[in-house]
């Protein structure tokens, strides 16, 4: 699970900010000041920092400069300032992003996935499990050598789901995680891909119905045993 330390002196946008990534699987470190964070980051690790720009004693961008100092961490700055010379001020201290507010919960997973693409910070490397291989590099499933020809929401999911043995998704964060702002998608799309993904790693041999169960009024995970 992807670590994201959230820099805010109100807690309200910290809580804020926290409803919005968790279902999406995101580990949520709040902290309430520059300090914190610079101590955080001085000992542990984190994928990603949202960065409020607006706090007291240290401000955001001498936050991002001391964060600079420590760790290469991808920065994403948050504020209500919109002014141009405020973003480069941002970008030049360090900065990746920058959104302001207000914003919503798809703009801000948008700018995270973004993120993580351009930093290559994902993990996409090849999953092999049982005879089962899952290739990001050729965009490609297969069962012992042979192809599976699926859609590539359907490879997502399938990629979720070995990343993630033994968690449970609900359909909202699967909603969430794989269709991203499209997430006004109903709840039945998820069980319709299930149902193809199941059909079509059975019909290649794969063991699925002993992997990928259904957690019945949840949703789904992936079990390894």
């Amino acid at each position: 699970m992807r670590r994201i330390l959230i820099v805010d002196d109100e807690e309200r946008m910290r809580n804020l900010i926290s409803l919005y990534l968790s279902p999406a699987g995101y580990e949520c470190v709040p902290v309430s000041s520059g300090a914190e964070a610079v101590s955080y980051l001085s000992k542990k690790t984190c994928e990603l920092v949202i960065l409020d720009v607006m706090m007291p004693d240290m401000d955001g961008w001498e936050t991002c400069k001391r964060i600079r100092e420590v760790s290469d961490v991808p920065i994403i700055m948050l504020t209500a300032r919109t002014d141009k010379s405020d973003i480069v001020k941002g970008l030049s201290t360090g900065a990746d992003d920058y959104i302001t507010k207000p914003f919503d919960s798809g703009e801000l997973l948008a700018r995270i996935e973004a993120i993580f693409r351009r930093t290559k910070l994902q993990e996409d490397k090849t999953i092999s499990f049982n005879g089962l291989t899952w290739n990001p590099d050729s965009y490609s499933l297969g069962y012992q050598g042979k192809p599976i020809q699926i859609t590539p929401k359907e490879f997502s999911l399938v990629g979720l789901l070995l990343k993630n043995p033994n968690r449970v998704f609900t359909r909202e964060q699967l909603l969430t995680i794989i269709w991203g702002l499209e997430a006004g998608t109903e709840d039945r799309t998820i069980d319709s891909h299930i149902r193809n993904v199941r059909d079509k790693l059975r019909n290649a041999g794969f063991p699925i119905d002993d992997h990928l169960t259904t957690v019945w009024g949840v949703g789904y995970k992936w079990e390894n045993e």
